[in-house]
């Protein structure tokens, strides 16, 4: 394959991102969601020609199988701060054919037993497969935990198997420690003790390499040369479309491979990296992007990088103010990093 051209692979599983907004600005995101995002909620018209193209990319998966790294699912953001878009791209989902299609949720709403209730069965009615449910130390300390229990039980009713908490390790804790009401991330550690996040799929980018930096060891940005993000950039499964349609690989928050709804053509034509170099350079050798940044004044960070990603991540965020590289979206992205 050319060096100046990548193609695609087809998508075999991902997310469809309705909004960055959430109600919650979780230390992990690896895709920096807060409240403080607006809105800018994917359109009707831009959902159903997502979902069009997505049901005929995946028409060959068996239906009905649904897991965290499998299917389609309808995320955020939070989801369901618009049930009536939620609804309404589920609607679609089911008419267009598009198999085992799930909702990621943190469970904010699930303040009674009835409006959950009638919440999931409205959707298990319209179409959704199943229910993934978000648990982990940094979410408890925005949702009430008897809220994340609610949803588990009454998702098990309306949704049998196809309900997934992840990560149960943690929901399980809670549920053992009597945990009420939220629990800051500082009394977690306190109570819990940090060994236990060993067990958690804590991965060292978004907004965690700033907000959890101190939970790892720092490494000097020479560590990471001789290494690229091609096998991330180039994967076929758990790829995400955002509001803005934008195609994003894997978790890489920030990075944007491209109009999504022109998708057939970037997976059969490719995109040309002579017009976007910071791409190129993380297909190749992370030492080229970092040599990029340090003509353009950026400087190495005194407490090193906890990641590869760390790194990129930091790199970026220091380009995206300094020129315009097509392939750096959404800007917002890198603006809320720090929420």
């Amino acid at each position: 394959m050319s060096v100046e051209r990548l193609k695609i692979p087809e998508p075999i599983s991902g997310g469809i991102i309705l909004s960055y907004r959430c109600n919650s600005r979780c230390k992990h995101c690896m895709y920096a969601c807060s409240p403080r995002w607006k809105g800018d909620w994917m359109s009707e018209e831009d959902a159903g020609r997502i979902i069009e193209i997505l049901a005929r990319k995946l028409s060959k998966a068996p239906p009905g199988l649904i897991g965290v790294n499998y299917g389609v699912h309808l995320t955020g953001g939070e989801p369901f701060l618009n049930f009536e878009l939620l609804l309404k791209a589920t609607k679609m989902a089911e008419e267009a054919g598009l198999p085992f299609t799930f909702v990621e949720t943190n469970c904010f709403w699930c303040r009674d037993d009835r409006t959950t209730r009638e919440m999931f069965s409205e959707l298990k009615a319209a179409g959704l497969d199943g229910v993934l449910i978000s648990v982990n130390p940094f979410l408890v300390e925005y949702v009430p935990f008897e809220r994340i229990k609610r949803a588990v039980r009454i998702a098990e009713e309306v949704f049998g198997g196809n309900v997934m908490v992840y990560q149960r390790l943690f929901y399980e804790l809670f549920d053992r420690i009597g945990l009420k009401g939220t629990l800051s991330f500082e009394e977690y550690l306190r109570r819990i003790g940090r060994s236990s996040l060993a067990y958690m799929e804590l991965l060292p980018m978004g907004r965690a390499v700033y907000k959890l930096a101190h939970l790892f060891k720092g490494y000097p940005a020479s560590k990471f040369f001789g290494l690229s993000c091609r096998r991330e950039l180039i994967r076929d499964w758990h790829i995400h479309i955002d509001n803005y349609c934008n195609f994003i690989p894997g978790y890489c928050g920030g990075i944007s491979l491209g109009d999504a709804r022109e998708l057939d053509k970037l997976c059969s034509e490719g995109i040309d990296l002579e017009e976007m170099p910071i791409l190129k350079h993380l297909l190749t050798d992370l030492e080229g992007l970092y040599r990029l940044a340090a003509d353009l004044g950026y400087e190495e960070r005194e407490e090193g990088y906890i990641s590869k990603c760390h790194l990129c991540l930091d790199i970026r965020r220091y380009l995206v103010r300094r020129g315009s590289f097509p392939e750096l979206k959404p800007i917002e992205f890198y603006e809320h990093l720090d929420d």
